[in-house]
């Protein structure tokens, strides 16, 4: 196992973070929050639980850089997948289905997300900008959706992006309940109501 000094500005390296959080993501993934350890995800890391808690306070806060990171993957995937709205459909199918393929994760992320609601949760601050940035990246995209006259002529663009939101969110929830749900298919006919003059080459995948 790989030990590191006590002290330091090693302790506090991008990469040892990295590994930590990288370790902590398996470690979630195959037991689960509740039961995952920090000094299992130490050990995993090849650091001392006294290393990680320099890098981390506690699970929550670890929790958080796990989530993260994996927000900031999709984000870049769907960068390079939506050049612009008419891609969005079979990007978001796409999406849920490779949530499907990680429950553990979805069901973290839901749970910590109903935990941050209150202010002095420590991720309290993250799921607030989170949120806010993507109400906005959706507003912008449904901006242009009106201007196009695709837009639901009932739906101000604001309102469009906080419904995609609520209907991302809910359907991944009911899903955790009720495995056998169809969850891409309801996104879908959501975003056909939403752009209904719209064409529909975006629902192919």
């Amino acid at each position: 196992m790989t030990q590191v000094k006590a002290r330091g500005p090693y302790n506090k390296t991008p990469a040892r973070r990295a590994e930590i959080v990288r370790a902590a993501r398996e470690s979630f993934a195959e037991h689960g929050f509740t039961k995952a350890s920090l000094r299992g995800i130490a050990e995993r890391a090849g650091i001392t639980h006294a290393g990680l808690l320099h890098h981390f306070r506690d699970k929550d806060d670890l929790l958080a850089a796990v989530l993260a990171e994996r927000d900031t993957e999709e984000r870049r995937y769907a960068e390079s997948k939506v050049p612009d709205m008419d891609h969005l459909t079979p990007y978001l199918g796409g999406m849920l289905r490779h949530h499907q393929r990680a429950p553990e994760l979805m069901r973290l992320w839901i749970e910590l997300t109903a935990a941050a609601s209150r202010p002095e949760h420590p991720a309290h601050g993250y799921f607030v900008e989170r949120y806010a940035w993507g109400r906005d990246q959706f507003a912008r995209g449904m901006q242009g959706k009106a201007g196009r006259g695709e837009l639901h002529e009932a739906l101000a663009p604001e309102h469009a992006a906080i419904l995609l939101q609520a209907v991302l969110n809910g359907l991944q929830l009911q899903w955790l309940l009720d495995e056998e749900l169809d969850i891409v298919g309801p996104v879908r006919a959501f975003m056909r109501m939403t752009f209904p003059q719209a064409a529909r080459p975006e629902d192919e995948e």
